[in-house]
């Protein structure tokens, strides 16, 4: 699958009218606060560069407040994260309460993908390719469960984006402090088997596999920093090339539709450089929009660019029971 294979439809709203008054939701109170206020203000401004009568919430209650006061037709949702984020069900299932349409994934599919533990259960179910993974509880004995799994290995918060809360774990003497770190944030942890090799991810709009993007940190690991600070980052697109280019769009496409989600996202995945085994990672439902963000990389490889881009993920707000069809 090249990037010129890629086929996705013109828009189908051509007046911003259509569209009503859209708040861009951002901010909240999640881990990833931040990241969404950057990722916020660039939608905000390409939506209203297209002439979309679009304006700035911070956060869940205030959001309410908006839709009480009968100022909001839909919501751009660009929250990040769990617990004030918007991306583990609450805010979903607040706006079809509400009767008030949303881009994105619906309750079941943020609400599942926000939990790293059971979204691997469920690809693994289906025979889809993910990390052996262990699940740690909180008294768990950390050192039985890397003799387990075999070091080296990630920790993380199993319900966290954005590399928040993530340790990369090569001897026994790091285990400790590697689950305080992760225990910083609610919700249970998990260990994970390390995979040497490229990391890649695959963005999905409208149900399409976009080209993949291949991540080339300029230090060992694709972290916090690499992600959102550092601008020596390399991001290769198209990540793969041929049959696996091909291979990678067709498991995201089969992982994100499994975890029951729509509309538009992000799939991440490690390529284990000895055998070339892609592992699944996660799913993001409302992937960032900085600067520094995959989704615009892919989605400006097939000519589309951001402005082009908010206003096809605003266009999923519009299909019947508010979420993407």
């Amino acid at each position: 699958m090249s990037a010129q294979s890629v086929r996705i439809g013109p828009p189908r709203i051509t007046d911003p009218a259509a569209f009503g008054r859209v708040a861009v939701l951002m901010g909240g109170t999640s881990a990833e606060r931040e990241v969404s206020l950057d990722s916020g203000r660039n939608v905000l401004e390409a939506l209203r560069s297209r002439g979309i009568d679009a304006f700035a919430v911070d956060g869940i209650p205030a959001l309410i407040d908006a839709i009480r006061a009968g100022s909001v037709d839909r919501v751009f949702n660009i929250l990040h994260g769990n617990k004030g984020g918007g991306e583990d069900g609450v805010l979903q299932g607040l706006c079809e309460a509400l009767g008030v349409p949303y881009t994105g994934s619906d309750v079941l599919g943020s609400a599942l993908t926000m939990d790293k533990i059971r979204t691997k259960q469920v690809w693994l179910s289906l025979g889809l390719p993910t990390p052996r993974y262990v699940r740690l509880a909180r008294a768990a004995d950390v050192h039985a469960a890397a003799r387990q799994l075999g070091l080296p290995v990630f920790i993380k918060p199993s319900s966290e984006g954005s590399s928040v809360g993530v340790s990369r774990v090569l001897n026994d003497a790091d285990l400790d402090s590697a689950v305080e770190l992760a225990a910083n944030y609610p919700g249970e942890m998990l260990m994970e088997q390390l995979i040497v090799g490229e990391e890649l991810t695959v963005p999905v709009l409208g149900g399409v596999a976009l080209p993949s993007i291949r991540i080339v940190p300029k230090g060992e690991w694709y972290d916090y920093h690499a992600k959102y600070i550092a601008d020596d980052t390399q991001y290769l697109c198209p990540g793969l090339e041929g049959a696996e280019e091909e291979e990678i769009g067709r498991i995201a496409s089969e992982a994100f539709a499994a975890a029951g989600c729509r509309g538009w996202g992000r799939v991440d995945f490690m390529r284990d450089r000895a055998t070339g085994q892609l592992y699944l990672l996660e799913v993001n439902t409302a992937p960032g929009m900085t600067s520094h963000s995959l989704v615009p990389k892919a989605a400006r490889q097939i000519g589309i660019e951001f402005d082009e881009l908010c206003w096809r993920v605003l266009e999923s707000s519009l299909a019947d029971g508010g979420a993407a069809a």
